[in-house]
């Protein structure tokens, strides 16, 4: 069964820092696009990065540049997102999601339609 699973939320103050990680199963990150979504209260879900099937390809939105990275550990087969200096803004139910197979090595060619596998989300909640 293919599936993808999200920890690492949690409660931070702003300025801090929250690695996600996204760990999947069922099938190998060498075939397959990870991205990373979020929604908030009262808005539409909005990726914010993601990572290709060669690990070279990264893409990130530009609220996110410089703060987020996106990353990943073949080994384990989880992808990870390190989000420093985080801000109230940021606060949200972040989702990681796969598009398997893909063929491209592109994560950027990927639209939102084409990731099939959802995680459950994990929540984000950036306040003092």
């Amino acid at each position: 069964q293919l599936q993808v699973v999200e920890s690492g939320g949690g409660l931070v103050q702003p300025g801090g820092s929250l690695r996600l990680s996204c760990a999947a199963s069922g099938f190998t990150l060498g075939n397959s696009t990870i991205g990373w979504f979020r929604q908030a209260p009262g808005k539409e879900r909005e990726g914010i990065s993601c990572i290709g099937r060669s690990g070279i390809s990264r893409k990130y939105l530009d609220s996110v540049k410089g703060r987020l990275t996106i990353y990943r550990d073949i080994a384990k087969n989880t992808v990870y997102l390190q989000m420093n200096s985080l801000k109230p803004e940021d606060t949200a139910v972040y989702y990681c999601a796969a598009a398997w197979p893909v063929y491209s090595p592109l994560c950027t060619v990927i639209p939102q339609g084409r990731y099939g596998y959802w995680g459950q989300g994990t929540q984000v909640i950036v306040s003092s």
